[in-house]
């Protein structure tokens, strides 16, 4: 259990509040207000001190108040609503637990949501409908972050979340449906997402929106593009998510006049400003097309600065590609994108390699030179498998000498067993 040490806090009800006349809010509702205004850590504390002050440590709503904003708030410190559990015997009814996993499942540890949940287990809380929709977005969150393969992460996790919902005879609602399109989606299992996805008798755009933007992201951009077409022949209308998806999906097809199409119709038919995304993913769609010189006075027409990622598009579109203009491209791209990320040691590597790939060796040493300098380095490339629910990272240039010895005294020693079979 951890338990945290309450400080001083300063008073935060009036003077004389205990003799204040009737038409004053009782002190239940006035914690209940505070808590509700409450906009910081800092500020939680000072309400829990005074609710206990108050004697009023053991009303069981009260405290689950408290550990709603610990959990779900902006300014959420799950540590803290962890110890609220325990402390004050609110671990016997599933809502608390449910706002714990929710709160790990939109932080930077969702890894966390998992082991509450089998604690959830352990003690024989039974989970009820609203509890596996947040653990399934852990799972979609663990397969999506940077980190991933040094995390959990796997796709048999999330298919032991799904077979907990099936074991226990839940009906498959829009909500709990959309978290598993999700998440199989998102770890590339586009064939059960879609099985799942087609058992739903109802559909909110989210749903849609994960359907879509999975097809796109694993290269099925025409068979996303046709359920786009669906979507909008049905009641649902499309929100900025879809239009992520049905760009990325033009993008990967080559459809430029479809992609200009779609995200023209964003805001003037569905009234959805585009955001940094969507112009990212419109340069996108230009310069896989080898349209670099389009893409360019796209971006000088932007009525947004473009964020670096933009300008990394451009020139990484560049560096491969003969264009008219293109001297002038390339130069305002690197010019920009250094501006914006100075200290990105994959930004120097990528201009480095552009003045190798012309023959220009002076400047690309220069540029490794200045890396060199500045102590910046690239992250390496990785790659990750999963094998019997264990994930295991490959990284560029990574030496597997050491576990290589032992891959190949097995082989030998195979490879002298099929010999003595006379295989």
């Amino acid at each position: 259990m951890v338990r945290l040490r309450i400080s001083a806090v300063h008073q935060i009800f009036p003077p004389n509040a205990h003799n204040s006349n009737s038409n004053f809010l009782s002190r239940k509702h006035q914690f209940l207000s505070l808590i509700k205004l409450c906009s910081s850590p800092n500020h939680l504390f000072q309400i829990h001190s005074q609710i206990i002050v108050s004697g009023l440590q053991n009303d069981s709503f009260l405290t689950t108040e408290l550990l709603r904003f610990a959990a779900l708030s902006p300014s959420r410190n799950l540590s803290y609503a962890r110890s609220l559990l325990f402390r004050y015997n609110l671990h016997f009814s599933p809502f608390p637990w449910n706002c714990i996993i929710r709160g790990y499942a939109s932080s930077d540890s969702p890894r966390e949501a998992i082991w509450v949940f089998e604690d959830m287990r352990r003690r024989g809380i039974r989970p009820n409908n609203l509890t596996f929709p947040f653990l399934i977005k852990a799972c979609a969150t663990l397969t999506t972050l940077q980190e991933a393969c040094a995390e959990l992460g796997n796709l048999s996790l999330g298919r032991w979340v799904h077979s907990q919902v099936v074991e226990r005879g839940m009906v498959l609602n829009v909500q709990l449906g959309t978290a598993l399109v999700d998440m199989y989606a998102k770890s590339g299992d586009v064939g059960c997402a879609r099985l799942v996805f087609n058992c739903l008798k109802q559909r909110s755009v989210w749903t849609w929106s994960a359907m879509i933007l999975g097809l796109a992201q694993h290269g099925f951009a025409n068979e996303a593009i046709e359920l786009f077409t669906n979507m909008m022949s049905s009641s649902v209308t499309p929100n900025y998510v879809t239009f992520i998806g049905v760009l990325c999906a033009c993008s990967h097809a080559g459809l430029v006049d479809k992609g200009y199409h779609y995200f023209n119709i964003m805001e003037r038919v569905y009234g959805i400003k585009p955001m940094m995304i969507h112009y990212g993913s419109m340069v996108d769609v230009l310069c896989r097309a080898s349209r670099v010189k389009e893409a360019y006075e796209f971006i000088m027409r932007m009525p947004v600065e473009p964020d670096p990622i933009v300008w990394r598009t451009l020139l990484s579109a560049c560096s491969a590609r003969d264009v008219d203009g293109g001297a002038q491209v390339v130069e305002e791209a690197r010019k920009r994108l250094l501006e914006l990320e100075p200290k990105r040691g994959g930004n120097v590597v990528m201009v480095a390699n552009m003045f190798a790939e012309v023959g220009m060796w002076k400047q690309a040493a220069d540029c490794r030179r200045a890396m060199k300098d500045g102590g910046m380095k690239k992250m390496a490339g990785e790659s990750c498998v999963e094998v019997g629910g264990s994930l295991r990272k490959f990284f560029s240039g990574f030496d597997g000498r050491a576990d290589s010895d032992g891959i190949y005294d097995l082989l030998d020693g195979l490879n002298l067993h099929m010999q003595m079979v006379n295989f």
